[in-house]
């Protein structure tokens, strides 16, 4: 965003939220008005720098947001963990090679249910045809594995 844009935006609020004279003449202040300077300047400043010779500059700033890393382990983990959770799951029969359907007692309904915490767990939607073939954990952690590029 350049300086331009961002005096643009501020004296846009600005605008909108100045003081108001009333009919006896008093100038009446919102609080949001008061807020405007708390929070818009802040903003603007941690983006502009001052040269040595006085002029002000923009700076390019980089913002990154990105999950943390996974490994097999803590894709095993959370797997686990998720099927530990979900009530219809017998946490003493678990383990990686159970079968939801063999297994674990579980129908097609609670297996659309355990993929649908899995997406919610690992951020990404499992499409029909790759969930149909997710029939035990081991199956899940090799396809969440695969999805998030982890190798080891």
């Amino acid at each position: 965003m350049s300086f331009a844009q961002i005096a643009r935006s501020c004296s846009r609020l600005a605008a909108t939220l100045a003081p108001r004279r009333m009919a006896s003449g008093a100038l009446v202040q919102s609080q949001a008005s008061r807020m405007m300077h708390r929070i818009a300047v802040p903003s603007v400043a941690s983006q502009l720098s001052q040269e040595c010779c006085g002029r002000w500059q923009t700076q390019s700033v980089r913002r990154y947001s990105a999950k943390p890393p996974l490994s097999l382990k803590l894709i095993n983990e959370r797997v686990l963990l998720v099927l530990k959770l979900y009530d219809k799951i017998d946490p003493s029969k678990l383990n990686i090679e159970s079968h939801f359907i063999n297994d674990l007692g579980l129908d097609s309904l609670d297996h659309v249910e355990v993929i649908m915490a899995m997406e919610d767990e690992f951020g990404f939607e499992i499409p029909d045809s790759d969930a149909e073939k997710l029939l035990k954990p081991a199956d899940i952690i090799k396809y969440v594995a695969d999805k998030e590029d982890v190798y080891e």
